[in-house]
């Protein structure tokens, strides 16, 4: 990381608490603009906790966190910097999330229309460019139940874009979708990747973390337990739990 550059996000001694569940430990992670950072771990271990922090769609106890250079403050007191972050930062959950009664260019087009303030016809040009972006411009006029699941995820993916944001998280996006369907759904998160977007990416396909990451982090119970490029952290792990778990999950 060149040291002139400022991370877009920077967390330090960040812990998240569930009552007594103590979900996030002393969490201090920096990510620069333009990087791809992989987040992998067992079910439970706070991966996506931690991206949700990002966002502020889940409050911290103690830390502190600033993501494109604003703060957000522990126990959800961040105000109008939450406002910025929730603007500036994209998310693509497991599920879609789209409406229903809305077409799938209305869909794209609704935020910009109500939070960025553009007009309808430069929304709609945006949302037509995106949907071919991600591979499904014929299907701007139907509605999400006439889609497939993979094809429902990239319309989520091109709404979270036609917000323009600086930062893309994504918590396990093909985990809802068929086998045949996740291709699909990676093919248009490396086109992301190779233009330079900014990713955080919680997922359980590590042929792909290791293909478009430049950082991988392994997280286990509530702590970083090891970090690095895919082919340090796949080939040659360091820690036992990254071993322990890497060779359970790359069996199968």
């Amino acid at each position: 990381m060149n040291a002139t550059t400022q991370p877009i996000v920077s967390m330090q001694k960040l812990n998240k608490h569930f009552g007594s569940l103590h979900v996030l430990k002393d969490i201090d992670l920096a990510i620069t603009p333009g990087e791809v950072v992989v987040v992998i771990g067992a079910s439970g271990s706070g991966k996506s906790t931690l991206i949700r922090c990002i966002n502020g769609l889940e409050e911290f106890q103690q830390g502190t966190l600033e993501v494109d250079s604003k703060t957000l403050q522990p126990h959800g007191k961040s105000g109008r910097a939450l406002q910025h972050i929730r603007t500036e930062v994209g998310m693509v959950f497991q599920q879609f999330n789209l409406f229903p009664h809305l077409s799938v260019r209305d869909n794209i087009t609704l935020a910009p229309l109500k939070v960025r303030g553009v007009n309808r016809q430069e929304a709609k040009q945006t949302a037509n460019r995106l949907l071919e972006r991600v591979g499904i411009e014929d299907q701007a006029d139907k509605y999400p139940s006439q889609l497939s699941g993979g094809q429902q995820q990239r319309v989520a993916l091109a709404r979270a874009l036609a917000m323009e944001p600086r930062l893309m998280l994504f918590d396990e996006p093909t985990s809802a979708l068929d086998p045949e369907m996740i291709g699909e759904v990676l093919d248009a998160m490396r086109e992301l990747a190779k233009d330079g977007m900014t990713m955080v990416i919680v997922t359980h396909e590590m042929g792909f973390a290791r293909e478009v990451a430049d950082r991988v982090i392994y997280i286990h119970q509530g702590e970083i337990t090891e970090q690095g490029p895919p082919e340090q952290l796949f080939d040659a792990p360091q820690h036992e739990r990254t071993q322990g778990f890497l060779s359970r999950v790359l069996k199968h």
